[in-house]
């Protein structure tokens, strides 16, 4: 191969090159607005107004009383404290509760979780609507970082009778190393 035709495959494999930049530039560029879109179909993307759009939602059942526990944990060797600041509460269907959780990375490294709720019963999931929640979405904690997390939500009056008691417990997963990959 001459000298001339190498470069010319050079200079087709650097237009290939910088062109593959410029459409991931692009995409990433492109990503924020798709996400804006996807959290406002789904209802994920909860500001001031939209939260006391929907807080107005439900009537409040004052002749009902449900307890609703939260749980805390991590999964396998997460470096992180992780805890609710109300354990326990007494609820009426229809009213809106905003409850707190801590969380602090215990390492000296940057990590990445996510948290993963989970219902008791399971069947009572359908009826409970967080209106803002650090769940399902990606954190990131700096070395030693720590943060206020809050979810806010609301148990549907439909809830059967039967249903007294409501577990709703948070896992933290942490995603690193499959985020950096």
């Amino acid at each position: 191969m001459s000298g001339e035709e190498l470069r010319g495959k050079n200079r087709r494999l650097a237009a290939k090159l910088i062109g593959v930049a410029v459409l991931m530039f692009g995409f990433g560029y492109a990503l924020v607005p798709l996400y804006d879109v996807l959290c406002e179909l789904t209802g994920q993307n909860a500001t001031l107004e939209s939260v006391a759009k929907t807080e107005s939602e439900f009537k409040v059942d004052e002749s009902r009383e449900i307890t609703m526990e939260f749980l805390t944990s991590l999964n396998r060797a997460v470096p992180m404290d992780f805890k609710v600041e109300t354990p326990s509460l007494k609820i009426h269907p229809g009213q809106y509760y905003s409850v707190g959780f801590h969380a602090k990375n215990l390492s000296d490294r940057r990590i990445k979780v996510r948290a993963v709720a989970t219902y008791t019963p399971g069947l009572v999931k359908e009826y409970v609507t967080k209106v803002i929640c650090f769940c399902e979405l990606e954190q990131i904690f700096d070395p030693n970082e720590e943060k206020n997390m809050t979810v806010r939500l609301v148990v549907d009056p439909k809830l059967p009778e039967r249903y007294k008691n409501i577990t709703l417990s948070y896992t933290f997963f942490e995603i690193t190393e499959k985020s950096e990959n």
